[in-house]
């Protein structure tokens, strides 16, 4: 329950719902889900849906055969995707893509509906899985509005301006698009990278950094999630990503971009079809080529000379958000497709 897009559609749910929650805490997913499951089974509630979030689709499956109750899934992320094309992980054709196919197919299959966070991502379930396009919709990531909200602590006077983005550094999200960029601005002592988190591909950017003998980026780390709004209200430009050419970084929106835009900062993306579900380029955020530094490049030094084009994208970017991502709005879609489960709706 602690993975933001968790987070969120629970206090959805909680807003126009009775909510009895059936997670489990132990070591790892697998033991997770199978203490989970015993203690649905040891404790029997009552309820009338079953809401199954991220990551659920094992899970789902299991629960379609231990109880009769309409199953809502949560494919935040199709396991195919991520072991067979994402991170490469085994073969498509392989036993282990074959499972992974058959978990995500047949999870979707057993749920009476099923729930994506863009449209293009219920377009890849629908295509690759066979899942009937009736059968899924799309609520977006959104984000805590009680933590992401406008403030302006940004260092005034002759501090550099700050670009900021975090990141896990899994090749999907592109981070070394923007050590690329830092390097074509390395001349630009007014612009200053500050890039957060920690993971398996943290030290191969360090190494890229000192290879190319950068001073205008630094790696901050593990950021706390409460520490977050200090970063981003400090930046004059926030990068949402994703900027890789990994087909899964086409389908999705990250789930900074809503914080960013959220606090009503200038954000960059990637130019795909996800982020034209929602955004206007060069009016709610400013889009680029995914996969081409230079243009990234390009965009940054135009945001940071550019004080009326900044504001106005931040200023609009906030709209946008109050507008379509705000906790009210994502509970009233949430709260249809569980109230059509409830009255035994066709999807």
């Amino acid at each position: 329950m602690d993975y933001i897009r968790n987070r969120v559609l629970l206090s959805a749910l909680r807003t126009g719902f009775e909510v009895d929650t059936g997670t489990a805490v132990a070591p790892g997913t697998p033991l997770r889900m199978i203490c989970g499951l015993l203690r649905l089974a040891s404790r029997r509630p009552h309820y009338d849906v079953c809401f199954v979030g991220f990551y659920g689709q094992p899970l789902a499956v299991a629960l379609s055969y231990l109880q009769r109750r309409p199953i809502l899934l949560d494919a935040y992320v199709s396991t195919y995707d991520t072991v067979c094309q994402d991170r490469r992980w085994v073969p498509a054709r392989s036993p282990g893509g074959r499972l992974a196919f058959w978990l995500d197919r047949h999870s979707c299959r057993r749920a009476a509906h099923v729930i994506t966070d863009t449209r293009a991502n219920a377009d890849y379930f629908v295509d690759t899985f066979g899942i009937p396009k009736s059968k899924v919709s799309t609520v977006y990531v959104g984000c805590d509005q009680a933590l992401f909200y406008p403030r302006d602590t940004r260092a005034a006077g002759d501090a550099p301006s700050e670009v900021f983005y975090y990141s896990s550094f899994l090749p999907l999200h592109g981070t070394d698009v923007i050590i690329e960029a830092a390097a074509l601005l390395r001349h630009r002592c007014d612009i200053h990278f500050t890039v957060g988190g920690d993971g398996r591909g943290r030290k191969a950017a360090q190494k890229e950094i000192q290879r190319l003998g950068l001073t205008n980026i630094e790696l901050v780390g593990w950021i706390p999630l409460d520490e977050l709004p200090e970063y981003i209200s400090q930046a004059s430009v926030c990068l949402g990503g994703h900027f890789s050419t990994i087909p899964k970084a086409a389908r999705v929106i990250s789930t900074k971009t809503f914080q960013f835009i959220a606090m009503r900062r200038a954000t960059i993306v990637g130019e795909n079809r996800a982020t034209r579900e929602l955004f206007d380029p060069g009016e709610h955020v400013y889009a680029v080529p995914m996969g081409d530094p230079e243009p990234l490049a390009r965009a940054i030094r135009l945001l940071v000379d550019d004080d009326e084009l900044r504001q106005h994208i931040a200023q609009r970017g906030y709209q946008r958000f109050q507008e379509r991502l705000t906790m009210g709005v994502l509970a009233q879609e949430v709260a249809a497709t569980v109230e059509n489960a409830l009255c035994g709706s066709a999807f």
